[in-house]
């Protein structure tokens, strides 16, 4: 019977019926080429699991084409097969170029796994924060200075990848910037977007450093477009600062009177020579702690 006598109706309400059963079996084309399909739908989700699959499928149409051409000798399978190997090979390309351009620097994504992703953070909103600092990782050797105290302008926010800072003023040692840590949270919180002013300290590093750096009007565009982006800086510089604020209160020094660390928004001296008699100049953004931290220091004295 010739299929190509059969009206539609009739291949769908009376389809024709195999006279006898082939005795002889396929090629091993295409035995391989089911096997090869059977195994590319076991493939699982996302865009690694469509790598497998496509991966697989291209090779089991292209078997299957070459049973066409070679056993079966039907120029329809042939051609029909070849055309989905073709499709399955630009499904390929197309998920290696996505992969490709979703990858990001090695340092950035350690820096993702570390900061953002325990935040729950969307890797599309990492990725707008890392093209506000143009994916640039730079770096400081040895005792090179990141800010001169009274030079260096207040005009950008880093954050530490590798390396220690050094943090002085005046030549007398504050504390140690570690990585993960911004540079300047204390600068950049002390002022206002309209405002400009210069470091109270000098950051030296101590080893060799990288790190990542966002221009000041460039950063202060994006958190203003982007309240997500605004509250994500606003959670990491408040922890930032919070973590100086409780190293600070073991850097006290007596001699002459006790020294905060001035990078902090406001006047950090304290004359006087007893804890309690000290008054604490409290201006700037971050008063509230810095009576905070007068408080627990009163209390620590008075037990």
């Amino acid at each position: 019977m010739s299929a190509s006598s059969l009206s539609w109706d009739q291949a769908v309400l009376q389809p024709p019926v195999c006279d006898a059963w082939k005795e002889v079996m396929e090629g091993a084309a295409y035995h391989l080429a089911s096997c090869i399909v059977l195994l590319g739908y076991m493939g699982g989700s996302g865009i690694f699991g469509s790598l497998y699959i496509f991966g697989l499928l291209a090779p089991g149409y292209f078997c299957y084409a070459l049973w066409g051409w070679l056993s079966a000798c039907g120029l329809d399978i042939f051609v029909w097969n070849m055309l989905l190997a073709l499709a399955c090979l630009l499904q390929l390309a197309h998920l290696v170029y996505r992969l490709r351009r979703d990858t990001i620097p090695e340092e950035f994504d350690l820096l993702y796994k570390t900061m953002y992703l325990p935040l729950q953070v969307p890797l599309e909103v990492y990725k707008e924060i890392v093209k506000c600092c143009e994916e640039q990782v730079q770096s400081l050797v040895r005792d090179q200075n990141y800010a001169v105290e009274g030079k260096t302008p207040i005009d950008r926010l880093s954050l530490l990848l590798s390396g220690r800072v050094r943090v002085s003023q005046d030549g007398q040692f504050l504390h140690y910037i570690f990585p993960y840590q911004f540079l300047d949270s204390p600068e950049w919180e002390s002022l206002r977007p309209s405002e400009e002013g210069t470091f109270q300290v000098t950051l030296t590093a101590e080893t060799d450093c990288s790190f990542i750096t966002w221009p000041r009007k460039k950063l202060y565009l994006l958190l203003r477009k982007d309240r997500y982006i605004a509250r994500l800086f606003s959670s990491h510089l408040g922890y930032d600062i919070s973590e100086k604020l409780y190293s600070l209160n073991e850097k006290l020094f007596a001699k002459f009177g006790l020294r905060f660390d001035i990078r902090l928004p406001s006047l950090y001296h304290v004359l006087g020579c007893s804890l309690p008699k000290c008054q604490l100049t409290l201006q700037g953004k971050n008063s509230r702690a810095w009576r905070m931290l007068g408080q627990r220091s009163n209390a620590r004295e008075q037990k």
